[in-house]
């Protein structure tokens, strides 16, 4: 397929642009990350970065300034199973080159959740999570790890294995908006992954872009990611597809911005419209509600468990 025919990055350009433009603080964040993996190292100065969550269909984009999160499948969606590997790249072709580009003009660091990126073989892709840094240097990058093969009720079947191969490796890198963790929406259902991102690898921030179908999403989507932040005690930032993109399939939308405490700061107007969440990230924040609920010194799942059966 044809470079011309990935609308997002040509929407995004111009988005980025009128953002720039505009005085709006998008989601500001005191307490800079260091380049060390320790999030105590935050702690020290105070600094103001802007930072957007997109909402978007597969055929439009919305952005924000200083990082911008876009959502899952971001640059395509097929309406056929299978379709997107035929245009899938590796991480070094020319679509991701593009938005590269894109974070280096811009001076905006990008999450690109859910790109289709190359597989290990002719059939299958990897569903890839993409972090690029405002020099346009891909940071790191996450294959999703839980793949979406479910009969939704009421809907119809997904069977996401059937054309994707699995991921195999958490991911969490440091940044100038806390330390990120990388995951990518069916992830969101399967809590050891984020337990896995905070206790283990000090994530502050959790960037969970998705395309939730509208069934699951009307009575599940909130409410796991509220959980996510309560029991991490991690901001989540959560990008969304949203709308009917062809005649079988649907996304729920409702892009949100969720603080440590589990408490919905941002979230647009109503969960179908195309824009960005407008909230204040303070890292310092973490901490407190860390320190005033101290469960990383009460847990208990990393000592031995004695079992018994009967």
């Amino acid at each position: 397929m044809a470079l011309a025919s990935f609308l997002p990055i040509t929407a995004a350009a111009a988005a980025v642009a009128a953002a720039a433009r505009s005085r709006v603080s998008l989601v500001r964040c005191r307490g800079m990350a260091s380049s060390s993996s320790s999030p105590s190292a935050a702690a020290g100065g105070s600094a103001a970065a802007r930072v957007g969550v997109v909402q978007m269909t597969s055929e439009a984009a919305s952005s924000g300034v200083k990082f911008l999160c876009f959502p899952e499948v971001f640059s395509f969606i097929g309406s056929k199973d299978g379709e997107s590997i035929k245009i899938a790249e590796p991480l070094d072709g020319p679509i991701m080159q593009r938005y590269c580009s894109l974070a280096k003009e811009s001076s905006m660091w990008l999450s690109l959740g859910g790109f289709q990126e190359k597989g290990p073989d002719d059939s299958h892709q990897y569903n890839t999570h993409v972090l690029i840094d405002d020099s346009g240097e891909i940071r790191s990058s996450y294959r999703k790890i839980h793949l979406f093969d479910v009969d939704v009720p009421g809907n119809m079947v997904y069977k996401e294995s059937r054309f994707t191969t699995a991921g195999d490796t958490v991911v969490a890198v440091d940044s100038p908006f806390g330390r990120l963790g990388l995951t990518v929406c069916y992830d969101l259902r399967f809590p050891e992954l984020y337990q896995c991102l905070r206790f283990k690898h000090q994530a502050q921030v959790l960037l969970v872009p998705s395309a939730f179908t509208k069934v699951t999403g009307e009575v599940h989507w909130e409410i796991l990611l509220r959980a996510r932040a309560i029991e991490t005690q991690c901001y989540v930032i959560a990008a969304a597809q949203a709308g009917k993109h062809n005649e079988k399939r649907e996304s729920y939308g409702d892009s949100i911005i969720i603080d440590p405490w589990g408490t919905v700061i941002a979230r647009l107007p109503d969960r179908l419209s195309t824009g960005f969440a407008i909230a204040d990230i303070d890292l310092s924040k973490v901490e407190a509600v860390r320190t005033k609920m101290p469960i990383s010194e009460h847990r208990k799942f990393d000592s031995v468990w004695k079992t018994s059966s009967l």
